[in-house]
């Protein structure tokens, strides 16, 4: 029976990974320390014979190389993830996700176990074309500007897992996700899809941040664990950057409405500038669309909804969560 190590486990992504790994048929360890996860997310699993959690940090090494030493593979989620929460905690968000992948790549090649690590589309920065690859250039701005030391502590996880990989053998492949969607997603840290939905349902004013042309990529949960599940197994992918996303894009001030009008809501789309939402200076990036040609070749990935579908899904979602 294969066994695999989530760290981040209880946040919205991985809860979804461990109930598809449970699914099939895996015993299923996670590490989480609740910081941007929730136990919520992960209560329906307790009882299941093959989930076992741990409430730590991953940094703590000794129960880190325990977890390891047990497991086949490892995916490492744990992050400081948010746009929000990387402008107000810069140094949290530097030292958590280096540190945190240091220890993971040191404890995993002691052992030789294969870890999975999760980076972001927010590594291209500034970039602007219609679609992102893989080997592009990355693009960030100053470092007086918080808002890219999220992008720059993951761009130093990838170059750490590409190290690990070249230098000592152990097999390491990075995934950039663009932004993932899904039940269980908290708007918290400023999570545009949550965030509208909820003020859309509470007939809040949809508070959309600059000018709305921002234009963004949305992919399913769902989509994102498989791909995981199947890359895992993939020989070809490591040592490699892969980046999973969708093919269909849209603006922000367009998934506003669309949101408005799924939901019935009778909100006031508003406009909040970015140095109010966030801090003075903020700089955003105008688009982020990902080439995906690279993950359909080597696992046949492809998304399996529109964003009209995912959007529905989220909704009656929190219709439920709002009535409990």
């Amino acid at each position: 029976m294969e066994k695999v190590l989530i760290t981040g486990g209880a946040g919205f992504i991985g809860s979804h990974l461990s109930e598809y790994f449970l699914q099939k048929g895996y015993e299923v360890y996670i590490i989480d320390d609740l910081s941007t996860g929730s136990i919520r997310n992960i209560e329906h699993l307790k009882s299941n014979p093959k989930f076992s959690y741990t409430l730590d940090n991953v940094l703590n090494k000794s129960i880190m190389l325990e977890l390891i030493d047990k497991v086949d593979y490892i995916i490492h989620l744990a992050a400081a993830v948010g746009v929000k929460l990387i402008v107000q905690r810069p140094v949290y968000t530097i030292e958590n996700n280096i540190e945190a992948t240091k220890v993971v790549l040191e404890l995993a090649s002691k052992k030789m176990k294969p870890v999975l690590i999760a980076s972001t589309s927010e590594v291209y920065g500034k970039l602007d074309k219609e679609l992102f690859n893989e080997r592009d250039n990355l693009v960030l701005g100053s470092t007086y500007n918080f808002r890219w030391c999220y992008a720059a502590s993951k761009i130093i996880d990838e170059f750490l897992a590409i190290a690990y990989y070249r230098e000592k053998r152990l097999p390491t492949i990075v995934v950039r996700f663009f932004n993932t969607i899904g039940p269980r997603q908290t708007g918290q840290y400023g999570m545009v899809v949550p965030r509208f939905v909820r003020q859309a349902l509470r007939g809040e004013p949809i508070t959309v941040y600059g000018n709305g042309t921002q234009r963004r990529s949305f992919t399913w949960v769902g989509d994102v664990v498989w791909a995981i599940g199947k890359l895992i197994h993939e020989p070809k992918a490591y040592g490699d950057v892969i980046n999973i996303g969708h093919v269909e894009d849209i603006s922000i001030i367009d998934l506003a409405k669309q949101i408005k009008e799924l939901t019935k809501s009778k909100s006031k789309i508003v406009f909040v500038p970015y140095e109010k939402a966030y801090e003075p200076g903020f700089e955003d990036m105008p688009r982020r669309k990902p080439d995906i040609s690279k993950i359909n070749k080597l696992i046949g990935y492809k998304p399996t909804k529109s964003l009209r579908e995912m959007l529905i899904e989220i909704i009656e979602y929190e219709k439920r969560n709002s009535e409990e």
